[in-house]
């Protein structure tokens, strides 16, 4: 029974269904147990964006201290929908900086505190200020967060 449950504690999320939910307090990094996530790392030099997250209790969590973008990008250009999808993140970037999640520097800002997020990608729309595929940009030592959240599917 220790196996299957186990076994749907890794597949579960994978398909998006938070059915099953067990909740790790979050080691300091480099003391991370075994079936702890790593830590995952998305830099871009040029914004000078520098910036750590983790899997914690199955939710994508930026780490305080983090550097990212200053402002999610805008353009008259854009299609209705993709500038509705803007427009939203747009709006979540407003109410962290309004809570206090995210301090506005000089073109670039900080986490001040962990953000929760519901997926990798989001996350990164908000640290990159555009829009990209999460699963693929989160790297570790460990790999992508796509290869690192299927670990142990394929068996």
């Amino acid at each position: 029974m220790d196996y299957f449950l186990s076994q749907l504690q890794i597949v579960l999320p994978v398909l998006g269904v938070k059915a099953i939910c067990v909740h790790e307090t979050r080691a300091p990094v480099g003391e991370q147990s075994e079936n702890a996530s790593p830590v995952f790392r998305l830099t871009h030099a040029k914004h000078g964006i520098d910036v750590r997250a983790q899997q914690i209790d199955g939710e994508f969590t930026l780490l305080t201290g983090s550097i990212v973008a200053a402002a999610v990008r805008h353009s008259d250009n854009y299609r209705e929908s993709t500038a509705r999808a803007y427009a939203s993140y747009r709006a979540l970037q407003e109410r962290l900086v309004a809570d206090g999640s995210i301090r506005i520097g000089d073109g670039h800002s900080t986490v001040t505190r962990d953000i929760v997020f519901t997926s990798p990608s989001t996350a990164g729309v908000i640290v990159m200020g555009r829009s990209f595929n999460g699963r693929d940009a989160w790297v570790s030592s460990e790999g992508t967060f796509g290869q690192w959240e299927s670990r142990g599917v394929d068996n």
